[in-house]
């Protein structure tokens, strides 16, 4: 799959709080950042198009977000406070805490609900027992301490997706790219 959507920090941000609040405003980066994986991998499954365009990767804990785990463990650009730090705390004790409104505008009331739905299935479980789910997610390849890129193409192959239904994602994702590119200069 060739398409790679610009990464959206504000609606990422906007998905992150929202899993927070569900969880009363607090809860490991590890375990947010594993939800926010599966919120992404299911609404490419079902709509052909992720919540928070991040990239993925398989690391030895699973899979992630690789942008939200930079900003949760790297904080700040030097340049400037980022979207994320401005609603997000830095990481305490591996947990990660809502500061801030992070807002909704970016997020659909199906991306809410989606986001509701992967709450209500795995927020119950700890990060541990998130981190054995994701293992077993056939994208998931053991990097051996590294990190392995997982592609759109990736996710849908795993779910099921045949060749024809996966080349029609990646041309609709290669016009919403495109789209965005040039939004985004002007």
């Amino acid at each position: 799959m060739s398409a790679r959507l610009r990464f959206n920090e504000k609606k990422a941000t906007q998905a992150a709080a929202h899993l927070l609040r569900l969880r009363g405003g607090r809860m490991s980066y590890m375990k947010l950042i594993k939800l926010l994986y599966l919120a992404d991998r299911e609404a490419l499954l079902r709509w052909g198009r992720p919540i928070s365009t991040d990239r993925y990767v398989s690391m030895d804990r699973g899979p992630v977000l690789s942008r939200v785990l930079n900003l949760t463990a790297d904080g700040d650009d030097p340049e400037g406070a980022s979207i994320w730090s401005e609603s997000i705390s830095a990481p305490s004790n591996y947990e990660v805490e809502l500061t801030g409104e992070a807002g909704n505008d970016e997020l659909s009331e199906a991306e809410e609900a989606l986001l509701d739905e992967i709450f209500k299935q795995h927020g119950h479980l700890t990060r541990w027992q998130l981190v054995k789910l994701t293992h077993q997610l056939p994208e998931w390849k053991d990097p051996q301490g590294s990190a392995i890129r997982i592609s759109y193409r990736d996710i849908l192959k795993a779910g099921g997706k045949s060749d024809l239904e996966i080349a029609a994602v990646d041309d609709e994702l290669a016009e919403l790219s495109e789209t965005d590119l040039v939004l985004a200069t002007h």
